[in-house]
């Protein structure tokens, strides 16, 4: 009906729309890139790989820090974590603004979008909240309210979740939760956050169309609705690991194999970079690491069916072509690989991440994926630059606007690098096929990803490696006066 009603609008000579796009910024939690679109066969997720045939998948995009608050801090300021002090998920440093005084006055992406006539609206966890934990009792974390003109807290059960649960490590806790997972009664979905935070953002997108229309044909209100920029947080796949029970069953029927890696696979590797190992932290027996990955893939199929709901109900209010829709994660997992789990590793599992664009006007563009290295602190300058907005842009950002490559996914640019560290203080850099890990006095990493894509090899002890191994320590330590030098 109401696709209908925009029809006659038009029909009756309605005023046009506002030329500046929205946004759907869509926010995953503690995703891995193993989504269909990125290669993995067994992960079902077909509304993400349809995203992906609309617009261009960066298969080469980092997270900054491995660790929620440090890397949305980081990619909603356009800062890298250095400059926002964000370094750990301490709930009580607030936002990036508060934490850090000379950023009194920095503008997140959603104020930013918000001064320059965006209605800006936050669903769910955008910025830092503890999940589970704080998004129970509807905390707000660290977000930054001056960013929104509306803001909603999906208070979901998370752990309270019915259904069958299954307590996967006996060892280890996440975050005061037992690393589970729990198959919720395919009747009881709609209690979960995902789907409350997926039905609110709804309902925001169907009142921004109706306001649309009433503003085209009512003669009182000739100028559009402003246009929108909606931040929808989906908390999946975070642990605990809850999906209902038809997003488990696949995986029941054709179990996930676990990644392979050497038995010494370790052996040769800083004793942090492994810290997250099975051996000696979540001692899960086999059995229980496949159940491990399948709640995981499970959960990530739930959260591919609320991207499905928006991109659905995006054609249905006739938005879908004035709107750009982002889909990246925070940051990247282990499942399993080197025999390590969750994050705070700087293997590729853990600091790549899903990013994709898919934008008005770069429809010769579609379905097509850039390369290039690119980074979540890049996403600032990109959207501003595509809503028209790059000249007003603070000027203070450290990423810059991937427009170039949504207009020629092909582009490569061989000097660009990809920069994470974590809590530890450890540094790591990508640049071209090469991986130099820094662990201070834990020692060094450097992996060549184009013969050994899986990291098994660290040639940072190898005396035929010394001259790659000073160019990386070099090329790093360049990196880290460049972000120094934009952090003043």
């Amino acid at each position: 009906m109401l696709l209908l009603t925009l029809v006659l609008a038009v029909a009756l000579g309605a005023a046009p729309r506002a030329q500046a796009p929205n946004v759907l910024l869509v926010i995953s939690d503690d995703l891995q890139a193993c989504l269909g679109s990125y290669g993995n066969e067994v992960c079902r997720t077909p509304h993400l790989d349809r995203l992906a045939r609309e617009g261009v998948r960066f298969s080469n995009a980092y997270c900054q820090f491995p660790l929620c608050a440090p890397s949305r801090a980081s990619l909603l300021s356009g800062l890298y974590p250095e400059t926002t002090t964000i370094l750990g998920n301490d709930g009580g440093l607030g936002s990036y603004r508060r934490a850090n005084p000379e950023l009194a006055q920095h503008p997140s992406l959603g104020g930013f979008l918000r001064g320059h006539g965006y209605f800006s609206a936050r669903v769910s966890k955008i910025f830092h909240m503890g999940v589970p934990g704080g998004i129970e009792r509807g905390e707000v974390g660290g977000d930054d309210p001056d960013a929104w003109d509306f803001a909603f807290n999906a208070m979901g059960p998370e752990t309270l979740s019915p259904g069958v649960r299954r307590l996967l490590s006996p060892e280890h806790a996440h975050y005061g939760s037992s690393f589970a997972a729990i198959a919720v009664p395919d009747e009881l979905a709609a209690t979960q956050t995902d789907v409350l935070a997926t039905t609110q953002a709804i309902a925001i997108l169907e009142s921004r169309a109706r306001a649309v229309i009433e503003g085209a044909t009512n003669k009182k209100k000739p100028k559009p609705e402003s246009p929108f920029f909606l931040a929808v947080g989906l908390v999946r796949p975070h642990v605990p690991l809850v999906a209902p029970e038809r997003c488990f069953a696949p995986y029941r029927e054709r179990p996930p194999s676990l990644p392979h890696f050497p038995p010494d696979d370790l052996a040769d590797v800083p004793a942090p970079a492994g810290s997250g190992n099975n051996a000696s932290l979540f001692r899960m027996t086999p059995e229980q690491q496949r159940a491990a990955l399948a709640g995981y893939y499970a959960s990530v199929s739930f959260m591919d069916e609320q991207v499905g709901r928006l991109l659905e109900t995006l054609e249905r209010l006739d938005l879908r072509g004035d709107t750009i829709v982002v889909f990246l994660s925070d940051h990247g997992w282990n499942l399993g690989e080197h025999g390590c789990w969750q994050k705070l590793s700087l293997w590729e599992d853990v600091t790549r991440v899903p990013l994709i664009i898919s934008a008005p006007g770069f429809e010769e563009s579609a379905g097509r994926s850039s390369a290039s290295l690119v980074e979540l602190v890049d996403l600032y300058p990109t959207l501003a630059d595509l809503c028209g907005l790059g000249a007003e842009a603070p000027a203070r950002l450290q990423g810059r606007s991937l427009r170039r490559y949504l207009k020629d996914p092909a582009l490569v640019e061989p000097a660009a690098t990809a920069y994470t560290r974590t809590a530890r203080g450890a540094r790591s850099l990508r640049l071209g096929t090469l991986r130099y890990s820094d662990w201070g006095d834990a020692g060094e990493e450097l992996y060549d990803l184009a013969s050994d894509p899986s990291e098994f090899e660290n040639l940072a002890e190898r005396p035929q490696h010394a001259e790659t191994l000073r160019r990386m320590r070099a090329r790093l330590d360049e990196k880290q006066r460049e972000i120094g030098e934009g952090a003043r």
